[in-house]
């Protein structure tokens, strides 16, 4: 598997994302290793709180988040997918798959990390990512939270907008990262947060990763990721486990999938699921400081226990 890295200087003078950056290698499913990134913030032996970033984003989506979780005295702890931000990325698209991208997660965050009486956040692919190692290492987590995401098995319709989204980010000649991460927001973006955005993919030749992740979402039931996903659904709806649906009132691409999980996860029953208000499909970005405020009060409610 070939493979580039991102050099060091594209990530200089970040706005409010100067955590330092923690490496570690996992296997690359293909013989080799890949170097994966993360970044902390608050106590070491905070209860910790894993924030998955989705397509075509990265662990600097959660910058705002961060210091809220963090002045809780959480250990708020955010990765880059295999393929974004400081990661490595693999240079051809076929190098990535749903299962691949599973297993360097699982690989990274126990592992690496050995993390035990997880909250996981996942928006987008990080719920995708996020829900599946939910089910498959059950006894790691302590609590679920579903931002703008879900678990598809391709028995169900994505909505035309996200079709057009992916046939958009496969055909373009160029991937503008910042303008697709943009028009996901309600909200303006700062030019210094779009130069943010673009850091990790110096030029075209980074962008495997984007280009390859919307064609991996199941579309159909005889996807490669329909089976193990049903069986994710069939231990997640019946798992005790925590859960907030913690949606937006403006991702057309997810908004479906919300009173899905409200109504299937015995975990959600019984609570009062936020809507985080003039917010889009990305909204860590939109309204970072709220979610994590949503995030504080669901941990309080549910102590784990020890």
């Amino acid at each position: 598997m070939e493979t580039l890295r991102t050099p060091d200087d594209r990530f200089a003078d970040l706005p409010d994302f100067g955590h330092e950056p923690h490496y570690a290698d996992v296997p690359d499913q293909d013989g080799g290793t890949l170097r994966m990134a993360w970044v902390e913030a608050g106590p070491a032996d905070g209860e910790p709180v894993l924030l998955l970033h989705g397509e075509p984003s990265w662990s600097f989506l959660y910058r705002t988040m961060m210091p809220v979780l963090a002045g809780a005295g959480l250990r708020a702890i955010a990765p880059d997918l295999v393929g974004f931000g400081r990661s490595d990325k693999p240079t051809e698209i076929g190098d990535h798959s749903y299962a691949r991208h599973v297993e360097w997660m699982r690989s990274l965050v126990f592992d690496v990390m050995g993390l035990d009486g997880v909250t996981l956040v996942g928006q987008d692919w990080g719920g995708l990512i996020g829900l599946r190692l939910a089910a498959e290492h059950p006894e790691r987590f302590a609590r679920l939270v579903v931002a703008n995401s879900g678990l598809p098995t391709g028995d169900h319709p994505m909505p035309e907008i996200w079709h057009q989204f992916r046939a958009a980010i496969q055909t373009a000649p160029v991937v503008d990262v910042a303008r697709f991460v943009a028009s996901g927001c309600a909200r303006p973006m700062s030019d210094a947060v779009a130069a943010g955005y673009d850091a990790p993919f110096p030029d075209e030749s980074f962008k495997a990763g984007p280009r390859a992740m919307p064609g991996l979402v199941p579309t159909g039931p005889d996807d490669p990721a329909t089976e193990a996903n049903r069986a994710a659904w069939g231990v997640l709806a019946a798992s005790p486990t925590p859960v907030l649906v913690a949606f937006s009132d403006g991702d057309p691409i997810t908004g479906a999938m919300r009173p899905i999980l409200e109504k299937v996860l015995p975990g959600a029953q019984g609570r009062e699921h936020p809507t985080v208000t003039n917010a889009g499909h990305f909204l860590q970005e939109d309204a970072g400081p709220e979610l994590a405020a949503h995030i504080v009060t669901f941990v309080e409610a549910t102590p784990a226990a020890r």
